[in-house]
């Protein structure tokens, strides 16, 4: 890999955050996928994700990727118990949006909308912030994964309390642990190693 960094002085950087679909440039060079080995693909778990240049990227440490993208998949699609999936991708796009990850925000905002049914609650947080007056139950969840999302970590019993408070069972708010706290580092990954960019017209 070169250690060569590309830069994009003409890119189409979003000018907010938002629900859209957007695009992800690298500042370092992804494994080309002519060159992935069987450890490659094994890395990416599925195949498919080798046409994302961020994947494409962290492929250049497989056994990384795979232990990322197994406990991404276990987080958020092992929905047989514990909090529903909106709520799981409610709190990765708070996490997203209180530190600044643009392309995570719109990725689970997306997620969160869709199966809530409430977007205009999602675009609401993705507008205002982390403080947007939700309901209780949202507002619980949001505050608990800002308060993860913070260095040094904010996290207490009080949020603990709170998410009971609002309805949440034990297994529910290790679901909301899990999934903030799990945004909380790939925030930072993703926001190290390259930028959001606005899709080509046309």
């Amino acid at each position: 890999m070169t250690d060569t960094v590309t830069t994009y002085p003409h890119l189409d950087r979003p000018e907010r955050f938002t629900a859209a679909q957007i695009g992800w440039v690298p500042w370092l060079t992804p494994l080309p996928v002519e060159e992935f080995t069987d450890r490659h693909w094994a890395g990416v778990v599925d195949r498919s994700r080798a046409a994302s240049p961020y994947f494409a990227l962290l492929a250049r440490d497989p056994e990384i990727l795979a232990a990322r993208t197994t406990t991404d998949k276990d987080i958020f699609y092992n929905t047989t118990g514990g909090l529903p999936r909106a709520e799981r991708e409610l709190a990765a796009t708070a996490t997203s949006r209180e530190n600044g990850c643009v392309f995570c925000a719109s990725v689970h905002a997306r997620f969160a909308g869709h199966y809530a049914k409430r977007t205009d609650d999602v675009q609401l947080l993705l507008d205002e912030g982390v403080t947007a007056p939700l309901d209780e139950r949202w507002s619980a969840i949001v505050a608990a994964s800002v308060a993860l999302a913070a260095t040094p970590v904010r996290f207490s019993a009080e949020h603990i309390h709170r998410l009971r408070a609002a309805g949440l069972e034990d297994s529910e708010i290790i679901d909301v642990i899990n999934g903030s706290s799990f945004f909380n580092w790939a925030n930072r990954l993703m926001l190290s190693l390259g930028e959001p960019e606005n899709p080509a017209e046309g």
